[in-house]
């Protein structure tokens, strides 16, 4: 293929739109609203972000009550010192980790299910995981609030007439690990049909010829998945790995909304709202840019690997 490639490139004619011929800004005219935007939303905000996260800035600096002070690498060295802010990177990236691998677990499954069913199932699936999409994180952690509240919710109710004795009148939220079961279903529950749905049209791409020779092999569905499907699907697996990592690494209105802000003295902290108490709940505004500049550079770090997994795959083709 790359000898093709080679060959088609030295035989094409060249012509006065390539960049050579003064054709080359023509895209970047075409991109320069959207750089322009991006710009204003993205850059100036980062540098704003990074600029205060060296400076000494709580509400005395922001009421212009005592003078802004240079303090270099003081914050991070104070955010580093603090035991709590380890723990709740550890606890952050444990999160995240169990969010994305039951996120593609149910969004490959489904994926792979709406593959056997007939049209109106397939129809009922697909509207039923895009009304979950469409859900606002507010709005989807307040319903799951209410469906396991210990007086009112009927996931306890259900569970206590199944013979669940224990189950009765139980307060998810108390209990640091059953809040962040709670907090993972919901986020898994917003989170699978993005990846359900790309699979599902990679799994359409997929030559119908492949799967049934392999069917007629004698794979089940399992070895078809592990040994057809997963490596023929792996850029796409690859994309929606990496949006999910980033996406339940920032986790903040989820966790916000439904542990009331952190949980019971703060055990259900992550990042993003341990930030957020730092920033403006302590008026601790420098210390609170320091974390976000720190999570800005782990996401910047996975977004690198990501792209330089997508050049490898780009080179292996």
């Amino acid at each position: 293929m790359r000898s093709a490639l080679r060959t088609a490139a030295a035989t094409a004619p060249r012509t006065g739109t390539g960049v050579t011929g003064g054709g080359g800004w023509t895209p970047w005219l075409y991109l320069a609203p959207a750089l322009v935007v991006l710009g204003g939303l993205l850059v100036y905000p980062i540098y704003q972000l990074g600029l205060i996260s060296f400076l000494e800035y709580t509400q005395a600096q922001v009421s212009g009550g005592e003078p802004t002070t240079f303090r270099g690498l003081g914050n991070y060295a104070e955010l580093f010192g603090d035991g709590q802010f380890w723990q709740v990177l550890l606890a952050t990236v444990l999160f995240a980790a169990a969010c994305v691998v039951s996120t593609l677990a149910v969004g490959c499954a489904l994926a792979v299910l709406l593959t056997r069913v007939r049209a109106v199932p397939r129809l009922a699936l697909l509207l039923a995981a895009l009304g979950a999409w469409a859900m606002p994180a507010v709005t989807g952690s307040t319903v799951w609030v209410f469906l396991f509240d210990p007086d009112f919710g009927p996931v306890d109710k259900v569970l206590s007439s199944v013979g669940l004795s224990g189950f009765d009148g139980y307060a998810w939220t108390y209990d640091r690990y059953s809040a962040f079961l709670l907090v993972l279903l919901e986020v898994v529950w917003c989170s699978f049909p993005f990846v359900m749905v790309t699979l599902y049209a990679g799994i359409r791409a997929i030559p119908g010829e492949v799967l049934e020779a392999a069917s007629l092999d004698g794979a089940s569905a399992w070895r078809i998945w592990r040994g057809v499907m997963a490596p023929m699907l792996r850029p796409i697996l690859v994309v929606v790995t990496i949006q999910s990592i980033i996406w339940d690494f920032k986790v903040f209105t989820q966790i916000y909304v439904m542990t009331n802000g952190g949980g019971i003295a703060g055990q259900n902290l992550v990042l993003n709202v341990y930030a957020y108490q730092k920033a403006f709940a302590s008026s601790q505004y420098s210390l609170g840019s320091a974390i976000g500049v720190v999570m800005l550079l782990i996401l910047l770090a996975v977004t690198l690997v990501y792209l330089r997994l997508l050049r490898r795959q780009g080179e292996d083709l």
